[in-house]
């Protein structure tokens, strides 16, 4: 399964795109989207619609990924 971080990480490469880059976009410090990309921190549904424009993803993939991500952290273990 892919997860949002790994897809922000594999978009953003593909486009050349910085970190802080795509930071900003989502108005967050590096620090945090490094730990989004690591799947260590979430992200909020308005912060997945923004990624998903920047780094020109379908927003309904980018969603459902979250979401699933969402899910599986529900799950217990």
């Amino acid at each position: 399964m892919r997860y949002p971080g790994q897809k922000i990480r594999e978009s953003g490469e593909k486009q050349n795109l910085l970190l802080r880059q795509v930071a900003a976009h989502i108005e967050v410090d590096t620090a945090l989207l490094s730990k989004i990309e690591r799947g260590v921190r979430n992200l909020n549904r308005e912060q997945v619609i923004k990624l998903a424009q920047l780094l020109k993803v379908s927003e309904d993939e980018f969603v459902s990924l979250w979401l699933c991500d969402k899910v599986i952290s529900l799950a217990p273990h």
